[in-house]
């Protein structure tokens, strides 16, 4: 059974990082950093949605002309123009599926965790927080709002994310720079699976267009133990074929294999200045995004 909305804001997570602050650490978009989490006065502000009316709400946000129209009272909710506008990626590709014997969490739930922390604390400060969900493509994408009420659009979606075989992670990265013209901050909840070059390839678009990018990579413990000692039958989850095999006679190899991947993949980033985050679904996911929020704060 997939994640309620509930279960994704998972209360010890938001509670967590409520006690903390996100600064952003470049400049965006014209404000120096960390001037987002001031009261904003004298900030622009647009229009959002509308709402129905509520005894209490007040009466010179009616829209008059939507209440001439439908006999019914409708008050016009605003979002503050605010410094930061951040864009959540979560991949939703089969192998972000997986779950290790004895784990709670498969790493797209670990994400989604991850993901629903992190945009409730943004909207706490008032900074707006899109979503994006992808898989051999984009299959979603939210724009980044600062309501209350788009926190429980975010949430619906991370909860009903549907799933395909394969993650084309490059193409997307690549769609989404370009999509996204005001400098921000993207957040990518993913495994990073796939070739090497092509990932970093558009985790330097991002760079290029003046983002802050921060990379959360989602592993299962079995992926960088490989514990498995009897023969086991592997699934490909990304269209690639089943294999019977016995993994003792390949654990060296692979160990090998993903150690220089992920070796490689910190080296390239650090030379980017994108913030690698690896994590891993059986820490608590409130630790894990607590501390790299107050890891942070000496950072420049």
């Amino acid at each position: 059974m997939p994640l309620t909305p509930q279960q994704l804001a998972d209360p010890k997570v938001v509670g967590a990082v409520t006690r903390l602050e996100f600064h952003a650490r470049e400049v965006v978009e014209g404000y120096i950093s960390g001037l987002h989490k001031s009261p904003y006065h004298g900030f622009s502000v647009e229009f959002a949605q509308h709402r129905e009316y509520t005894p209490g709400d007040e009466i010179r946000y009616i829209d008059w002309k939507v209440a001439a129209r439908s006999d019914r009272y409708y008050v016009k909710e605003f979002e503050e123009e605010t410094n930061l506008k951040a864009h959540l990626l979560v991949d939703t590709s089969e192998s972000m599926r997986y779950k290790g014997r004895r784990r709670e969490f498969t790493k797209l739930e670990y994400a989604s965790i991850l993901a629903a922390g992190l945009s409730s604390l943004l909207i706490q400060q008032r900074d707006a927080a899109g979503l994006v969900l992808f898989n051999d493509g984009v299959q979603k994408n939210i724009p980044p709002r600062a309501t209350g009420t788009h926190f429980t659009l975010l949430l619906e979606a991370l909860a009903t994310a549907e799933s395909k075989p394969k993650s084309a992670l490059a193409p997307t990265f690549h769609e989404i720079a370009e999509q996204v013209r005001r400098k921000g901050l993207i957040v990518i909840f993913s495994d990073l699976f796939g070739d090497l070059e092509d990932v970093v390839g558009g985790l330097r678009h991002f760079r290029h267009r003046g983002h802050e990018v921060i990379v959360f990579q989602i592993l299962d413990e079995d992926e960088i133990n490989f514990p498995f000692n009897d023969l086991t039958k592997f699934e490909g989850l990304e269209l690639e074929p089943e294999l019977l095999v016995d993994p003792r006679g390949i654990r060296e190899e692979y160990l090998q294999a993903f150690n220089s991947f992920c070796t490689e993949l910190e080296r390239r980033c650090r030379e980017i200045r994108v913030d690698l985050v690896r994590t891993v679904t059986s820490d608590p996911a409130a630790d894990a995004l607590s501390k790299y929020l107050s890891g942070r704060r000496g950072k420049k």
